[in-house]
């Protein structure tokens, strides 16, 4: 039998109000944090010895909450620290002043503030202090713009895949299969714009393809898995989640540590938030402090997929016997 379709007056209060409820909300998450960005523990390094970096510490320390300060015996740990991503940049005391490191590649919108941060509290009234981008952006995308604006379409593949193989009533390995091939092409399409044709990207074209990939397959699986197990409503809930959730709290154009919390933390755990990190780490710091982000992806991925397999297996129990309780009304009848 099917559903008895609500009154009139019913249908035109729910779309009123759920267009302006949607709205709200599509303003919140996008609105909020770029309202409230600001550095929050920002990993930052201070290297040399003890007693010359002190007064570089303290004064750094001033800011409260926004820096994460790590210490190094020198020039060089803090090199290392930085290609490992494990600051953002160092603050290198030498007998010439202060010197200051930075890594345009993890994000352009942090070395820009720890240049201006660095010369306010570190550095001599007037004076300029040095600045060397250990690991420099793309020089043909200094701005991280391709990265950046990235999110957004990896995000509408995914959920844009999890809804056709939804909505073309795919199901169990068929689906899974489907999602699979339909991710790897969008991650060996997007490295061949992003990195053999527009050279934003560098590192290694596979593992940039298998990182997009990878993040598409965590959309998409989370979306059809949410579909399978909740049905239809499943669809818009696995969309919001990632468009409204996971693309503005990603932290791309800035970073997590430059979100208000708890947006910076959630954004991580969140497919378009850990594709972002693994993009970075993959393209740049070949492959430094890629296990965690890599891991939340292939979470995100097996769990959605199992879902839909899932799915499949509860719903081809459940269906004779709902079919069996349709028909006794009919034959008693």
């Amino acid at each position: 039998m099917s559903p008895t379709p609500l009154p009139t007056h019913r249908r035109i209060a729910a779309v009123l109000v759920l267009i302006p409820t949607l709205v709200a909300l599509a303003l919140w998450a996008f609105a909020w944090p770029a309202a409230r960005t600001a550095p929050r523990d920002v990993p930052l390094g201070v290297a040399g010895p003890p007693a010359a970096t002190a007064p570089v510490a303290h004064q750094l320390e001033q800011r409260e909450g926004a820096f994460d300060l790590h210490r190094y015996a020198d020039e060089a740990e803090a090199r290392d620290a930085i290609q490992d991503r494990e600051v953002y940049g160092a603050v290198v005391v030498t007998p010439q002043g202060p010197k200051l490191l930075t890594a345009s590649a993890a994000s352009p919108a942090v070395a820009q503030l720890l240049q201006q941060a660095v010369a306010h509290q570190a550095g001599a009234p007037g004076q300029a202090v040095p600045t060397e981008d250990v690991v420099p952006a793309a020089a043909s995308d200094p701005r991280g713009a391709v990265l950046n604006t990235s999110v957004l379409p990896l995000a509408l593949a995914g959920i844009g895949a999890g809804v056709a193989v939804t909505l073309l009533g795919l199901r169990g390995l068929v689906a899974v299969g489907a999602l699979a091939g339909s991710a790897a092409l969008v991650g060996a399409v997007a490295a061949t714009l992003s990195h053999s044709w527009l050279d934003a990207l560098p590192g290694n074209w596979w593992a940039v393809a298998g990182t997009f990939a990878l993040a598409t397959l965590a959309v998409s699986g989370a979306v059809a898995g949410l579909a399978a197990l909740l049905g239809r409503p499943g669809l818009g809930l696995g969309a919001l989640l990632m468009m409204l959730i996971g693309n503005p709290f990603s932290g791309a154009a800035s970073a997590p540590e430059m979100l208000p919390e708890p947006a910076g933390v959630i954004g991580q755990w969140l497919p378009p938030g850990a594709g972002v990190s693994l993009l970075r780490s993959v393209a740049f710091f070949d492959g430094a402090s890629a296990v965690g982000p890599a891991l939340t992806l292939t979470w995100w991925a097996v769990l959605g997929l199992g879902a839909v397999l899932v799915g499949h297996a509860v719903r081809g129990r459940t269906a004779p016997a709902a079919d069996a309780t349709e028909r006794e009304p009919a034959l008693a009848r």
